[in-house]
């Protein structure tokens, strides 16, 4: 099916209505369902905002603390973690209001760009087999071009339907590519990266809103934006990394 190439924010996925006219959610297209529990990091986030519900992802690096997008902020937040099936109570899944969300300073200065936020949990999570944080990159250290990583999420599994959503966590590989790949307006090298199979169309290298891309066992970046079809653009996290540490430190109790 031909898609046009009008660039668009992974903005947040309804749960229950269609989106407007000219956005996208983040998706899984063409990707697989992943092993139970094989990503204990992720975050379900349920986002109340003007009256409507929708969802995002996000990834567990402290126990009271998840990554996710700014543009995934809301009114009220409610992250599941430890769950496959959000549509079920699995009896591992922990159910934990946010108690402060945290963007960053400068998101919405320059049109998609610093788009992160980190989420203060009201209690700490339980680690156990099905909860745990995932490691995050050391500063400025950035991913070769060619590299293998993966992105999941709960969001739509095709992507011209808004009502086809996944119940169960999602997955596909996807790849690193050179910065000249999304020279899309307003992309930023150095605060972004670009990652996809334009070939293959493997998805469009998005999980849902706010989750992580993750080369072997490390986060290295958020999914932010894109075109409707591959490569998408991701929040470089290791441009991040002070923000994220001092951020963290100032609100621990």
């Amino acid at each position: 099916m031909a898609l046009t190439m009008q660039l668009f924010m992974l903005v947040l996925l309804p749960v229950a209505s269609l989106l407007p006219p000219g956005t996208q959610a983040g998706e899984i297209i063409g990707g697989w369902e992943a092993k139970l529990h094989s990503r204990p990091y992720m975050a379900y986030l349920e986002i109340q905002r003007k009256g409507d519900t929708y969802i995002c992802g996000g990834f567990l690096v402290a126990k009271n603390f998840v990554l996710t997008a700014a543009h995934c902020k809301g009114d009220k937040i409610t992250v599941k973690l430890g769950a496959h099936n959000i549509r079920e109570r699995e009896e591992s899944q922990q159910v934990i209001l946010v108690g402060h969300q945290y963007l960053h300073l400068d998101y919405g200065k320059e049109p998609r760009n610093n788009d992160i936020m980190l989420l203060k949990l009201a209690k700490r999570a339980k680690l156990n087999r099905w909860v745990k944080t995932i490691n995050l990159p050391h500063t400025k250290k950035k991913v070769k071009p060619g590299r293998k990583c993966s992105v999941a999420g709960w969001g739509r599994t095709v992507a011209w339907n808004n009502l086809t959503m996944a119940t169960t966590l999602q997955e596909v590989d996807v790849e690193v590519l050179e910065d000249d790949e999304c020279m899309y307006r307003h992309y930023n090298a150095s605060t972004m990266m670009c990652a996809g199979d334009p070939e293959k169309g493997k998805d469009s290298a998005k999980g849902d809103s706010g989750g992580p891309l993750v080369c072997g066992k490390t986060a290295h970046g958020i999914v932010s934006w894109g075109p409707y079809r591959p490569p998408g653009v991701y929040t470089r996290l290791s441009t991040f990394i002070p923000w994220i540490q001092e951020t963290m430190r100032r609100l621990q109790p």
